[in-house]
C-alpha cells in the first residue's frame, strides 16, 4: 500500500511536470499540460514515493512516472526534476523514475506477476482511496523477477527505453489510446473517459 499524506507541496506536482516536460524529446508544446490521472506502485522498504502521472497537452496524452526522495539518487542528477517542500516529510528529491532502480523493479514487478497499482491510504482515512489509473501487468501471480541492474534510460520517439541486465523495459511517454496491445508483456491502464485499457508499459526483447 502507498501511504499518502494531507500535505501542501511547493512547487506542486503539476508545476515541476510542467516544468520538465518541454525539455524532453518526446513532448510537442501544444499547451499547458493537464493531469488525467494517476496511479502508484509500493515501494517494499517504504522509502521511495513511486508516482505516475498521465497529464494531457493539446490533443496528446504522455506518461511521466515521477519517484520521490528524501535524499539524492547517486549518479542521477541528470534525471532530476527538480525539489519540493513537503509539509509533513520536508525537502523531497524528484526524478524522473525510469533512471530510479526502486521504480524499475516495480514496474518490472508489476508486469511479470499481473500486479495492479497500489491502494492508496491517506493520513487519518481507515478506507484505501481508489486510484484515478488503474492498472494492471498481464504476467502471472507465480511469475519470478530477474535481478536487474542499473541504466541509464533512453529516449526517442515517444518511448524510454530502460536496459536492467536481464530485462528491457519500454515506458510509453506519449500514449497511443487508439493502439492495440501488441506485446505479450506488458502494464495495460485505464481511466475515465478511456474505452479500452491501453499499453504504458512493456517487457521486449534485448
Amino acid at each position: 500500500m502507498a501511504i499518502i499524506h494531507k500535505a501542501t507541496l511547493s512547487p506542486s506536482k503539476l508545476e515541476l511536470i510542467a516544468g520538465y516536460l518541454p525539455t524532453q524529446p518526446w513532448f510537442s508544446q501544444e499547451g499547458a499540460p493537464e493531469l488525467i490521472g494517476a496511479y502508484r506502485f509500493d515501494d517494499p522498504a517504504g522509502e521511495v514515493g513511486l508516482e505516475t502521472h498521465v497529464v494531457a497537452a493539446g490533443e496528446r496524452i504522455y506518461q511521466v512516472p515521477l519517484s520521490y526522495r528524501g535524499y539524492e539518487l547517486a549518479g542521477a542528477r541528470e534525471w532530476l526534476i527538480g525539489t519540493m517542500d513537503h509539509s509533513v516529510l520536508g525537502k523531497r528529491w524528484v526524478y524522473d523514475a525510469c533512471a530510479d532502480p526502486v521504480y524499475v523493479k516495480a514496474l518490472a514487478t508489476a508486469i511479470l506477476t499481473g500486479q495492479e497499482e497500489a491502494a492508496l491510504i491517506v493520513d487519518g482515512e481507515p478506507e484505501p482511496r481508489p486510484s484515478s489509473v488503474n492498472v494492471k501487468g498481464s504476467g502471472t501471480l507465480d511469475a519470478g523477477v530477474p535481478a536487474l541492474s542499473a541504466s541509464a534510460p533512453v529516449s526517442g520517439s515517444g518511448v524510454t527505453i530502460i536496459d536492467a541486465g536481464e530485462l528491457r523495459l519500454k515506458v510509453a511517454r506519449v500514449v497511443d489510446v487508439a493502439a492495440e496491445v501488441h506485446n505479450e508483456l506488458t502494464l495495460s491502464g485505464k481511466w475515465a473517459g478511456l474505452e479500452n485499457p491501453v499499453e504504458l508499459a512493456a517487457i521486449i526483447p534485448a
